[in-house]
Parts: structure tokens; sequence; C-alpha cells
């Protein structure tokens, strides 16, 4: 995110390529790389939340403000578009979450497709958590773009819209962890061992730059451990349960952790 004069921020997200693409010749991370590529694309000459004018500045001042208020659905649309239009992307689908800081006014704003998605941790507590998105048990919502022309059918495909992405918004405070984080962390670790992974690292000492990367490092490593475990019970398993099926232990998935750590500043 490109930081203006009179207003600073940063957006941030992640996106979970379908795998199930493999089974028809296509990478499946090409579509989720594509789709972060043109959300950075787009971010970068945007705002992070609405501009702060100077009312006392005339008419001529004002229009040399450049930028514009783009909100993480706005930019997960335009994003999808560019998708779409990319040429060397012919198809795939792939779920997503964006999340914008506003460091002027310390607001969270979030667009969420799909079973991503991200926690806030405030002091010990965990006070949000986005729901997943799904048409059935393990069956995200995605954004999808389908091969041209091939004659094919894809049956299993789902096509959904950017316009169905959950958005949320939240003033945040000082001292608040947000946690960005694909399902191979969701499925595979709990709220409250994420929480303990936090406090844990927050007490060891570091520098808080070094704390945020060590608490990402930390998580993925312990989901990486939770996924190969057949003997302990993870979220994927409970999940599975409730919907009448059997698995056992933790499910094997690309895991990606983001978090940001919020100061305030005078």
């Amino acid at each position: 995110m490109r930081n203006q004069s009179v207003v600073e921020g940063v957006s941030f997200g992640v996106a979970d390529g379908v795998g199930g693409w493999v089974e028809s010749g296509v990478d499946p991370a090409l579509f989720s790389q594509a789709l972060m590529y043109h959300a950075h694309r787009y971010s970068r000459n945007a705002w992070a939340g609405e501009p702060e004018i100077d009312p006392t500045m005339d008419y001529e001042e004002r229009e040399q403000i450049e930028g514009w208020e783009m909100t993480p659905y706005e930019c997960l649309d335009l994003a999808y578009g560019g998708v779409l239009r990319e040429k060397y992307v012919q198809a795939g689908s792939s779920t997503a979450c964006i999340i914008s800081l506003n460091a002027s006014s310390g607001i969270l704003r979030s667009a969420n497709l799909g079973d991503s998605g991200f926690s806030i941790v405030r002091g010990n507590a965990l006070i949000h958590r986005q729901p997943s998105q799904t048409h059935f048990f393990n069956c995200p919502k995605q954004l999808t773009k389908l091969p041209p022309n091939t004659g094919r059918k894809f049956a299993r495909a789902c096509v959904d819209s950017p316009s169905e992405a959950d958005t949320f918004k939240v003033k945040l405070r000082d001292g608040d962890i947000v946690v960005a984080y694909t399902d191979g962390f969701s499925d595979n670790v709990f709220t409250s061992e994420m929480l303990t992974i936090c406090s844990l690292v927050a007490r060891a000492g570091a520098s808080e730059q070094q704390q945020v990367q060590i608490m990402a490092d930390r998580m993925v490593e312990y989901a990486r451990l939770c996924m190969k475990s057949k003997t302990r019970v993870s979220p994927f398993e409970r999940e599975a349960s409730r919907e009448g099926m059997y698995f056992r232990g933790g499910k094997s998935d690309d895991v990606t952790v983001i978090v940001a750590l919020i100061r305030e500043t005078s």
C-alpha cells in the first residue's frame, strides 16, 4: 500500500488455490498468485481508508490529492477481473481474504470469500474469528476461471462472485494482533493453541518486529506438526464428525500465515 501525506495504511491478504484443478492439468497455484498480484497492483495506488482532506484547502488544492478510498471488497473485485483478463492464467480457483488497516483511524476492513480467514487477538482473548464460507463440507466458496472454448464441462467447478464475500469492519486498539491464514492452518490448529503461541512469543522478550515474524513461523511449524499426527484430534476431524463423516488426525494442506501487530503512536 502506498503511503500518502495525509493518511497511511497497509493492505495484506492470503489466497489459497483449489488443488482439485490438478486433475485437469491446471497448476492451482497460478490463479491464487495472479489474484494477489493484481490485488497488490490495485491497492498500492489507493487509500487504506477514506482520505482526510483539510477543509481549509481550496478546491484546486483538494483536486491535487491523489488516491481514492478502496475497500477490501473493491480490491478483491478488481483483482478478480484482472485474473479473468490474465492470458497466462488459463483456469483455476481460489479462496481469498483481503484486509486493510487505516493507520489514521485505526479501522480494519476485510473481505473474505471461502475458508481462508483471519482472527483478531486482544490481550489473551479472541475478539473476532472470521467464519468460513462453504457450499458443503470441505468445499469452500471460491473465485473461478474456467478454461476458454474447450468444449469440456467442469461439473465440479464452483463459480462464485466477489459480491458473495463477507465484509467486516472494526476499530482496533493498541496491542491488537491480526492473524490471517489459509485453511491449512485453521483446519489443524485450534483457536486456544493460536492464543497460546501469541502469548508465549510475546513474553519471550524479542523486539516487536521479531515477535510477529516468530509468531507466524511458530504457527506454520505447529500446523505442519499437527497435520502429520493421526492420534491428535484436529479441528478438521471435529468438523467432519459433525457432518457424519469419519476422518482421523490432521489434514495435509498448504499453510500460509501473516501476523500484524497494531501499535498506536503519537
